[in-house]
C-alpha cells in the first residue's frame, strides 16, 4: 500500500482530490475499496462529473468487488476469530526458541555467566516483549498504536539488555558480533515470514508492522540471553540490540511492499 492508499483509506466518506481520483482510478486496490465502502451504504461522495469514464471503471469495480464478497462469504460463511492467529504465531514463536535453544545448548541449556536473578528477569522481560508485541500486531483495535510508546519500550528493552550483561569476554569483538548478529537472523527467518502472512492479512499500520518485527526478533533476542557466554557491552549492543532494531525496520519495510489480502482493520 501506498502513501495515496493511506490517504484514500482517511478520506472514505468525503470528497477526493483530484490528486486522489486520479490514483483511484489507476489503483485496483483503492478502486476495490471505495467501491466496497459505496456498497455498504456509506454516503456517497461528490465526483467530478466530468470525468464519465472515471465512473464506468468504478461502477465495474463494484460488481466485482460485489460478486468476490458473496463468493467468499459463500465459501466461509463465518470469518475465523483473530485470536486463531495469534495462537499460532505464539506457538511458532515458542516452538522455534525452544529448539534454538536446543541445538545451540551443547550440554549446556544457559551460557549467559550474569546473576541468576538477571538471567532470569531479563528473559521475562523478553518473553513478555514477544508476547505482547504479537497481540498489539494483530488484535483488531481501533485505537492508533502510539509511536512514542513503541519508541521508549524498544529503548527500554535494549538498555535492560545492554546493561545486564555479565562482563565477561568469550570471543573477539568483531567475530562475536558477526555470530550473534548471523544466529539472530537465522533464528528469527521462519518468526518472521510467518509475522508478515498474518499482517497481509489486514489493512497496513507501520506502527503495528515495526511492533511485529520487533516481537519476531524478541525470539532470537531470548535465545541468544541463553545462550551467549559473551556480555560485554559493545558485544550485546553491536551483536544483539542493533540486529534486533534492524529486523524490526526491516518487517515495516517488507510490509510496505507485500499485496494486503484484506483491509480489515
Amino acid at each position: 500500500m501506498t502513501p495515496e492508499c493511506s490517504r484514500v483509506m482517511d478520506s472514505l466518506g468525503e470528497p477526493l482530490p483530484s490528486e486522489l481520483e486520479s490514483h483511484v482510478a489507476t489503483c485496483a486496490d483503492c478502486r476495490a475499496m471505495t467501491g466496497g465502502f459505496d456498497l455498504m451504504g456509506a454516503p456517497a461522495t461528490p465526483r467530478d462529473t466530468a470525468r464519465p469514464a472515471l465512473h464506468e471503471t468504478l461502477a465495474s469495480e463494484n460488481d466485482a468487488a460485489h460478486r468476490l464478497a458473496h463468493e467468499t462469504l459463500a465459501r466461509q460463511p463465518r470469518a475465523r476469530p483473530w485470536w486463531h492467529e495469534l495462537l499460532l504465531l505464539l506457538g511458532v514463536h515458542g516452538a522455534i526458541a525452544m529448539t534454538a535453544v536446543a541445538v545451540l545448548a551443547h550440554g549446556a541449556w544457559v551460557a549467559n555467566r550474569a546473576e541468576v536473578p538477571v538471567v532470569v528477569g531479563v528473559g521475562l522481560l523478553l518473553t513478555a516483549l514477544l508476547s505482547s508485541g504479537a497481540y498489539v500486531a494483530l488484535a483488531p483495535h481501533r485505537r492508533t498504536v502510539p509511536w512514542g510508546g513503541v519508541i521508549a519500550v524498544m529503548l527500554s528493552v535494549g538498555a535492560t539488555v545492554v546493561l545486564s550483561g555479565s562482563g565477561v569476554r568469550t570471543a573477539p569483538l568483531m567475530a562475536g558480533i558477526l555470530g550473534c548478529a548471523g544466529t539472530e537472523l537465522a533464528v528469527t527467518a521462519v518468526p518472521l515470514a510467518l509475522t508478515l502472512v498474518l499482517l497481509c492479512r489486514s489493512a497496513y499500520h507501520p506502527v503495528r508492522a515495526l511492533v511485529a518485527g520487533l516481537s519476531a526478533g524478541g525470539v532470537s533476542l531470548l535465545v541468544l540471553h541463553l545462550h551467549c557466554a559473551d556480555g560485554t557491552t559493545p558485544h550485546l549492543f553491536a551483536g544483539h540490540v542493533v540486529p534486533w532494531l534492524a529486523l524490526g525496520g526491516i518487517t515495516l519495510l517488507l510490509r510496505s511492499l507485500l499485496p494486503t489480502r484484506s483491509h480489515a482493520p
